[in-house]
């Protein structure tokens, strides 16, 4: 096991919550505090309400399609670039709170690289193993990439919030095991093979329509849901148009502020209604480009990656 490379003192001290109320942008404090820390956490990005109203349209979409035909589980697509398929998993990446909030970190111009739903039903097991993000995204270990998630229900340490590890980030792409575990709710079960101590952890506790930020080197996983509700949020990539795809062919993305002067992504057009033959269509074209780099180098069968119908 390797050690980490973290900032001096107590790594469990917790970002202070703000009166943010919304469509504003961070204050230098804490944009200073997300670049020191790697992460920034219990921000007021929407309202209690919104965030209630999403997770009602999301769970009637689970009911009506859930015995529909479609060419993948609904699973699949609410766990893998949702925005693609989904309106309201576009919608809620390009809300106008979460971008003025993301460009503090990123600047005016803004890309969604993928939107997907986490959930842990309630009294489950299912955890997320300590792991980078960039670790098998083929994008390198950049900066110019930031994960926002926003909770759609009480994300608590009962129901199996995040942990970050505070100056995390500060580390290159750190070695990586698979360990295809069914309880692990990663494509391979990714776990980072470093000494990570509980008390390293910070507890990301979230109320609805909070978000928290974090670099895509941060060191991070998640506890199983051991409350009665279902813990449901969305992770939301936004990168840089900067930023380039450096394992597969090619790579997609959704302009969602500003403009795209590189020219590093095929840009992609927000879905206008759930599941539509073109945007299945598209879906298919997406996830096999980026399965050259998510699928890389794994020692079994990314089930989430394979082809349709498989």
């Amino acid at each position: 096991m390797q050690h980490l490379t973290r900032t001096t003192g107590k790594s469990g001290v917790q970002m202070p919550r703000t009166d943010q109320t919304g469509g504003l942008p961070l204050t230098d404090e804490q944009v200073s505090r997300y670049w020191a820390d790697g992460y920034c956490h219990g921000l007021r990005a929407v309202s209690a309400e919104t965030a209630g109203q999403w997770r009602a349209e999301l769970e009637g979409i689970e009911r009506d399609w859930l015995d529909r035909d479609l060419p993948l589980p609904l699973n699949t697509y609410k766990r893998v670039n949702a925005h693609a398929v989904m309106p309201l998993a576009a919608n809620i990446a390009r809300h106008p709170a979460l971008l003025d909030i993301v460009e503090s970190i990123l600047g005016p111009d803004i890309m969604i690289w993928s939107a997907e739903f986490f959930i842990k039903e309630p009294r489950t097991r299912q955890v997320v193993s300590m792991h980078q993000d960039l670790t098998y995204w083929g994008l390198g270990a950049i900066d110019n990439l930031t994960t926002a998630w926003i909770a759609l229900s009480p994300a608590t340490r009962a129901s199996g919030c995040m942990d970050f590890v505070r100056g995390s980030h500060k580390n290159e792409i750190l070695p990586h095991a698979d360990t295809y575990l069914q309880n692990n709710l990663l494509s391979r079960g990714q776990e980072i093979q470093v000494d990570v101590n509980d008390v390293d952890k910070t507890a990301i506790e979230l109320l609805p329509g909070e978000i928290s930020l974090h670099h895509g080197l941060m060191i991070h996983g998640s506890g199983p849901n051991s409350s009665d509700d279902r813990r449901i949020g969305v992770a939301i990539r936004y990168l840089s148009p900067a930023a380039k795809q450096e394992v597969a062919d090619r790579d997609y993305a959704m302009l969602a502020r500003g403009a795209d002067r590189h020219g590093h992504f095929v840009n992609i057009a927000p879905p206008t209604t759930l599941f539509s033959p073109n945007s299945l269509a598209l879906y298919d074209e997406i996830r096999a480009a980026q399965a050259k780099a998510l699928a890389a180098g794994a020692s079994g069968d990314v089930a989430l990656y394979a082809a349709s119908g498989g």
